[in-house]
């Protein structure tokens, strides 16, 4: 059951050295792919990475983050602010529907809110494969303006262009290890409400 699977997935950060099948690793990706997307724009793009240079450019966009230069494989997925445009909406005039009506932060807001949806999709498909995984945000790119020198550096290497930004990294790859552990979650009642805060459900 979906529920079972997202109860026992756990973000990992020490890999095996065991390899990942460029099947599941297509597999992982197809999840993304299909994920569900207002009026089907799709403003995502998805870099899969295995080379060590480039895991070592990304580890060091990551603050140092040593799971990402150690996973056997990295998915970059990048925020595509251009695809609003390239969708051919305009006959939707409403900007609370069209985020190309909302301006540049309203844009911003809506792609990396749609870029969610993908990331997840991908992280429990990986799960369900018996692949670990690692959600990384902690990075340099347009929005949190650390290490800029590197971001440039990033950029180049994976060759966005002026409306693309890297949104996250996920590291994929088996746990070294094994170890039992239990999540920790808020209280159902405590996040769960029937029509207002405040009423239970």
């Amino acid at each position: 059951m979906m529920l079972d699977l997202i109860k026992t997935r756990k973000s990992v950060r020490k890999y095996s050295d065991k390899h990942i099948s460029d099947e599941d690793l297509r597999k992982i990706l197809e999840a993304g792919r299909l994920a569900p997307s207002w009026m089907n724009v799709q403003s995502w793009k998805f870099i899969l990475v295995k080379s060590q240079e480039n895991k070592d450019l990304l580890s060091e966009l990551s603050a140092g983050q040593a799971h990402v230069k150690n996973a056997d494989a990295l998915i970059v997925c990048v925020a595509d602010l251009g695809a609003w445009e390239e969708a051919k909406i305009t006959h939707i005039q409403k900007p609370a529907l069209n985020p190309a009506l909302q301006g540049e932060n309203g844009i911003l807001i809506r792609t990396m809110e749609q870029v969610i949806y993908p990331i997840s999709y991908m992280m429990l498909e990986a799960e369900s494969l018996g692949i670990s995984s690692c959600i990384i945000g902690a990075m340099g790119n347009e929005i949190t303006g650390i290490l800029p020198d590197v971001s440039k550096t990033a950029r180049e290497k994976l060759n966005l262009n002026e409306n693309q930004i890297i949104s996250t990294i996920i590291t994929l790859g088996y746990e070294a290890e094994h170890t039992e552990t239990k999540k920790t979650r808020k209280d159902f009642d405590d996040v769960v409400f029937l029509e207002r805060i405040g009423n239970k459900f």
